[in-house]
This record gives structure tokens, C-alpha cells and sequence, in this order.
């Protein structure tokens, strides 16, 4: 069959034997199934940064750091370098994100490398070989749509404990096998310490997953996960293996204004004394 060209260096590597089938074409990248030795894996094949339609990538690449300071800055100043640079990071943030959340608990595609553009990783399968399908596909009873929203729940809790989020997990993300949800496309993870849109990003993302487990299960439809992590989070109480509740009681008492401001006429009152007796000493 035809194939595009950038697979041709992995075959001449030896690292793919024979190109199968294109999987899909989504908005980053485009998937073929490959052969490697007797094992049947999958090659993601980034598209150019000028292709891709994923929106707000800078959003996205806030908090991100290079890793010598020539490369930060050809990056800041949109240099040829710079783009290449910043294509190569956006490529590579995928791969480092999967190796960091199969090693936390989280079940994800089993990277082999990324080769100029290329990821080649684990084709996610059932039982009878045949690739698995994404969560928009899958039908459910109330039952496992409840035990499949807690698994992706914890998975997310994983990922805030390894420091990042997904940001744009959604049902289009999720594949599903025998064994559960698997949880995919992660060129656009963020740091959640370095990116001040991270509980943004977070909120959505357990909303999108709540939202669809909701349609089988409409009791899902009221939980506050996101709130409860992130206030665990910024506690320092989050750990991989917190039981989360769902539950999140927000505080509703109002900043009493008289109070506050009270207090800072007390306090530049004794700086004005302060200074006073400084004068006067």
C-alpha cells in the first residue's frame, strides 16, 4: 500500500517491517498500523505546526521549559530554529508525558520512541485483536458507566499527582478495551504548577468525562471531582492513592469588607505612629 514518505526512514531503520492501514487522521496527526517484528503496534505521524487545527496551542505550551536557553529563546523570537525547536518540544511532550503516567498508574499507549516526527507506540486492542474503540462509540449500562467514570476519575488524579493534565480529555480521547478506558493524545498535556489555566483545563476535562458517563449514569452528573482534586492539590494532600469521593463543599461565606478594611486603617495607624516616634526621636 502507499504510505507517506516520513515512515520510509523507520523502515529502512528496521523499526517498522510493513505498513498496514491508516487508522485515522485527526487534528495533530495521522495514525497508521504497522507491523514491527511478529508485534502489530501503531506509527502516529505528527502533522506540521501550519497543518494542525488543535486551537490555542500557546495556551497550552504556557509553563513549558526549554532545555538550554538558546532554544528558549530562538522559540520566543519564532526563528526557523525556533519553530523547529518548538515542534520538536511539542512532539517529545507526549512521549515524556507517556512514559510519566504509565510509570504513575495511569493506563496509556506503551511508547517505542519518537523518530523525526514519528511516534511509534502500543495499538490498543480487544481480546480478538481488533482495535479498540473510542468511548463515543461504546455503549454501556448504568453499572459500568459508573465504574468506568471512577477508573478515568483516579486516572486523572494520577496524572495531577505526576504534575500534569490532560487538557483535552474528552470521549474522543478515551479508547476502550477489555480491561477498561485508556486514555490517549497527549502532545498538549500542561503543567499543572506552570500553566495558570491548569484548573481550567482540569475542570473541563473531568466535565467533558462527566458529562458523557452522565448519559448512562445520571447520577455522575453531580459530582465535583475537579474541585476536590485540585483543593487536595494545592493542599498538598493529593497522593495516587487517595479515595476520591466526588464530593466538594464549596465555602460560602463572604469577605466581610468592613472587617478587612478596619484592619487596614489599624495597621497604617501604628505605621503612622511608628514614623512619628521615629521623628521625634
Amino acid at each position: 500500500m502507499r504510505f507517506p514518505k516520513r515512515l520510509q526512514p523507520l523502515i529502512d531503520d528496521g523499526l517498522i517491517d510493513e505498513v498496514l492501514r491508516q487508522l485515522m487522521s485527526g487534528k495533530e496527526a495521522t495514525v497508521y498500523v504497522v507491523r514491527c517484528g511478529d508485534e502489530i503496534r501503531c506509527a502516529k505521524i505528527y502533522k506540521e505546526a501550519h497543518n494542525r487545527s488543535f486551537k490555542k496551542a500557546v495556551q497550552y505550551q504556557e509553563g513549558r521549559k526549554g532545555r538550554n536557553s538558546r532554544r528558549s529563546r530562538a522559540m520566543e523570537k519564532g526563528s526557523k530554529f525556533g519553530r523547529d525547536q518548538q515542534e520538536q518540544a511539542w512532539q517529545n511532550t507526549e512521549v515524556d508525558a507517556l512514559y510519566r503516567l504509565a510509570n504513575a498508574g495511569v493506563r496509556v499507549p506503551k511508547p517505542y520512541g519518537c523518530f523525526d516526527g514519528v511516534l511509534l507506540m502500543e495499538l490498543i486492542t480487544d481480546d480478538e485483536g481488533q482495535v479498540a474503540p473510542r468511548l463515543n462509540d461504546v455503549d454501556m449500562t448504568a453499572e459500568l458507566a459508573a465504574e468506568d467514570h471512577a477508573t478515568l476519575m483516579k486516572y486523572v488524579m494520577r496524572m495531577l499527582c505526576a504534575g500534569l493534565v490532560h487538557g483535552d480529555l474528552s470521549e474522543f480521547n478515551v479508547l476502550v478495551d477489555d480491561y477498561g478506558p485508556v486514555i490517549i493524545d497527549l502532545p498538549q498535556v500542561v503543567d499543572a504548577a506552570a500553566n495558570n489555566n491548569a484548573f481550567t483545563m482540569l475542570e473541563r476535562d473531568v466535565n467533558n468525562m462527566t458529562t458523557y458517563y452522565g448519559q448512562f449514569a445520571p447520577e455522575l452528573l453531580g459530582s465535583k471531582y475537579a474541585k476536590e482534586m485540585w483543593s487536595l492539590y494545592e493542599e498538598g494532600g493529593l497522593h495516587p492513592d487517595v479515595e476520591l469521593t466526588g464530593l466538594f463543599e464549596e465555602s460560602m461565606e463572604a469577605a466581610d469588607v468592613d472587617l478587612v478594611m478596619q484592619e487596614i486603617k489599624a495597621a497604617f495607624a501604628e505605621e503612622q505612629e511608628r514614623l512619628e516616634r521615629i521623628r521625634e526621636g
